[in-house]
């Protein structure tokens, strides 16, 4: 499997033949190069450059974290290491300590062979592209240069998860009372992951009663680990079988969120954002503000956008993978963002896609309603989204068919800022090609007011790619 490097971080399948995938030696190079670019930038905060390493629960994790932390010692850096941890926690931790950057070592939600260094800033934010490329310029020089004996790091052990969920918990937007008093019953599936770990900490503060499945955190994932409906037939199951209020799904960092309803059917990830969006938004409405701004990716639902205008706010689009969004929330002062996929960035507290606070707020706007999750989804702007990927051999293609799409689709208006999305408003509906960020496919997304229109959408769209490709004669896999 080919390393992919992306704005998303290095990542890769963990063994097979030398050259495949993320390597030791790969671990080592791009740990070395982050040092070299952190310790470049100036003086560090408290004398000594300090780097908060976390990671998840995954096979190769323990591996990876002895390398990566091995090779920050050896650049006589120090090391805080969060040990097993969430995204979400990680990042915290890096504010929480005054650290000059940090080192979390998650695939996300990529099965469990893959492993991956996402690195961060001073903020405890993801590097922009600018500075990723920078590192890889730095990985692929050579020069390498370590610390002398008496200069090397020092390695720390700390544990980030009470201060984190100390700092969700005392958000005025999460309203505990009501969570308590509406004694909620939620089945709780953290594929096998840290989420295990904290998330039934936070429903346990909050006075929910917490079943959990698939939550001992092994790293051997019971199921495929994206928190997407065809992989959680087993919580929808589970909740309807305990008559549970809600279920819970997080992927293996904890930074993506979605839940099921009472009923059993997928509250869907692409309403997660929405709904607490409106939360929030109705709360700032109801002391008289208006004009708050909201932020989600170009190929995140247009519900968040219905949501936003109806509460007097304005949303705005950013380029798909969470530095772009926190950029653009940044530079518009949002309440709140995030990505469709179920990942919610509240920057009250930090600006990173957290589950912990999406549970929390979620929970937050259900109790206050006083409804179950099937009714605040009727709700909300219906939508529905259908999600084509294309495997490429030649990932050359990918430019053949973005080029085909800009003009392939007659009356709507088309942004390039993401690969290329056809807008057509007076219908609301719109497709979008883009290139992922963090596996070798394209990704074709579709979304209109009814399943079949989106499904019909996303196949003009895929009929579109895969006359390309074989015009092109070149052989791929359309999962």
């Amino acid at each position: 499997m080919t390393l992919i490097k992306s704005i998303s971080g290095i990542r890769g399948t963990i063994g097979g033949a030398p050259g495949e995938g993320l390597t030791p030696i790969d671990i080592v190079k791009f740990s070395y190069a982050y040092c070299k670019w952190l310790t470049g930038r100036g003086h560090a905060a408290e004398g000594r450059y300090k780097v908060v390493v976390g990671r998840d629960a995954r096979l190769s994790g323990s591996m990876v974290e002895d390398l990566v932390c091995g090779t920050l010692v050896s650049c006589g850096v120090d090391v805080i290491n969060a040990g097993l941890a969430s995204t979400p926690t990680t990042e915290m931790a890096v504010i929480l300590s005054g650290a000059d950057g940090g080192i979390i070592l998650t695939a996300s939600h990529n099965p469990k062979q893959w492993n991956a260094l996402k690195l961060l800033n001073e903020k405890g934010e993801f590097l922009t592209a600018e500075q990723g490329n920078r590192i890889l310029e730095l990985a692929e020089s050579g020069d390498f240069e370590f610390a002398a004996v008496d200069k090397l790091g020092k390695v720390t052990e700390h544990d980030f998860t009470d201060a984190h969920l100390d700092a969700v918990t005392a958000l005025e937007a999460v309203d505990a009372a009501a969570i308590r008093k509406a004694s909620f019953k939620v089945v709780l599936d953290a594929v096998n992951s840290v989420g295990g770990i904290i998330m039934p900490e936070l429903l346990e503060r909050l006075g929910v009663e917490c079943i959990c499945i698939n939550c001992e955190p092994t790293g051997d994932f019971v199921h495929n680990p994206e928190p997407l409906p065809a992989n959680l037939t087993g919580l929808s199951e589970a909740v309807v079988r305990y008559g549970a209020d809600l279920g819970i799904s997080v992927d293996p960092d904890v930074d993506r969120l979605a839940f099921i309803c009472e009923t059993g059917e997928p509250f869907v990830e692409e309403y997660t954002l929405v709904s607490i969006a409106d939360y929030l938004l109705r709360r700032e409405e109801e002391r008289g503000v208006r004009g708050m701004a909201t932020v989600s990716n170009l190929s995140s639902s247009r519900a968040l956008r219905d949501v936003t205008e109806s509460h007097g706010g304005v949303w705005y689009p950013a380029a798909v993978g969470e530095v772009n969004v926190t950029t653009r929330m940044h530079e518009v002062g949002a309440l709140i963002g995030g990505e469709g996929n179920g990942g919610v960035i509240y920057p009250a507290i930090h600006s990173g896609r957290d589950a912990m606070v999406g549970v929390a707020l979620f929970l937050s706007n259900l109790a206050g309603l006083g409804i179950s999750a099937s009714a605040l989804k009727a709700s909300l702007p219906q939508y529905f989204i259908a999600k084509n990927r294309i495997e490429l051999d030649d990932p050359r293609l990918t430019d053949l068919i973005l080029d085909a799409a800009k003009t392939a689709f007659p009356g709507g208006k088309v942004n390039t800022v993401d690969g290329v999305k056809i807008d057509f408003d007076d219908r609301r509906e719109w497709i979008h090609f883009r290139r992922s960020n963090t596996e070798p496919v394209i990704r074709i997304y579709s979304e209109a007011m009814t399943v079949e229109r989106a499904e019909e959408l996303g196949g003009v769209a895929v009929s579109l790619a895969n006359s390309i490709i074989r015009q092109c004669s070149v052989s791929v896999r359309h999962p």
